[in-house]
């Protein structure tokens, strides 16, 4: 399985209807908004929903969240101690990095991805994986609407408390509706280091095309996120003939003549513009 021969760039379209794409911990967990009033979702966060995606596809992930693990290992460094492959090129101080990172990227498709940085507590050796697979932080094309609502549990967590204690209170938060723009790319220079191949990035590209699949919650009910779109750029070769923030600025997302207040995916223009030399597969017949 070669490495990857093409840079690709992509850029994706998100609508939340009703929902917390992404809380903020300092910040009660309200949905993520800039200065400007637009809504923001962390590459951290997709990435997450990325690799539970691969996992769901059978893939092999590093690292896995606690309640999708399924491997047994409760800890990053448990599974890469757990690992026969790893323990086979593990030596102490004299550990050839780059074959643990050659193994590493063998052994987990998020670590050949994405990257990672092996570097745990009394070990004598840490090694960094830079990965191959870019996301930018999704940002709404228009300010969102927060609502809040204070809701309240029906009993009280402790016994021995009269009436409704204080902790049965809480406060939940949504986006209206709001549609964001993820860009990113795949480097293939980087994709040479770590083995990423051109099977790898269609998986990626399956993994963003269902990337809500089996991620519903409370603040994210069955069909309030949604993939609208995914434009998806294979350049010839492995150097570019444009830049990726040129690829990305050739689609352009604006609101409809006469809407001040968008509601759904529809109250938007979508136009995307063509480079010479680079052909855009285009997923738009998602909603």
């Amino acid at each position: 399985m070669g490495a990857l021969q093409n840079k690709i760039d992509f850029s994706m379209m998100i609508t939340a209807k009703n929902a917390n794409p992404n809380g903020d911990p300092l910040n009660g967990n309200r949905p993520r908004e800039n200065y400007d009033g637009l809504g923001e979702i962390s590459d951290v966060c997709i990435k997450r929903k990325i690799r539970n995606r691969l996992q769901d596809m059978g893939e092999r992930i590093f690292v896995q969240s606690d309640d999708r693990c399924d491997d047994g290992f409760d800890s990053l460094r448990a599974r890469a101690d757990g690992n026969e492959a790893i323990k086979a090129v593990s030596n102490g101080k004299n550990t050839d990095r780059d074959e643990y990172a050659r193994t590493a990227c063998a052994e987990w498709i998020d670590v050949r991805s994405f990257g990672q940085v092996f570097a745990f507590k009394g070990d004598n050796v840490s090694v960094g994986v830079r990965g191959p697979v870019s996301i930018q932080q999704a940002v709404s094309v228009s300010p969102v609407d927060i609502v809040s609502m204070q809701i309240t549990k029906s009993v009280n967590s402790e016994s021995g408390k009269e009436g409704k204690a204080s902790d049965t209170m809480g406060m939940k938060h949504r986006v209206e509706f709001g549609l964001y723009i993820v860009n990113g790319s795949i480097n293939c220079q980087l994709a040479e280091k770590t083995g990423f191949s051109d099977e790898d990035a269609e998986k990626i590209k399956q993994a963003l095309l269902t990337l809500f699949e089996n991620d519903s919650s409370s603040a994210r009910p069955d069909g309030s996120m949604e993939v609208c779109r995914l434009y998806w750029w294979k350049h010839e070769g492995k150097t570019p003939r444009y830049s990726s923030a040129k690829v990305h600025r050739q689609l352009e997302v604006s609101l409809k003549s006469g809407v001040s207040r968008p509601t759904s995916f529809g109250d938007y223009d979508i136009v995307l513009n063509e480079l010479e030399g680079l052909e855009c597969e285009k997923y738009e017949d998602l909603i």
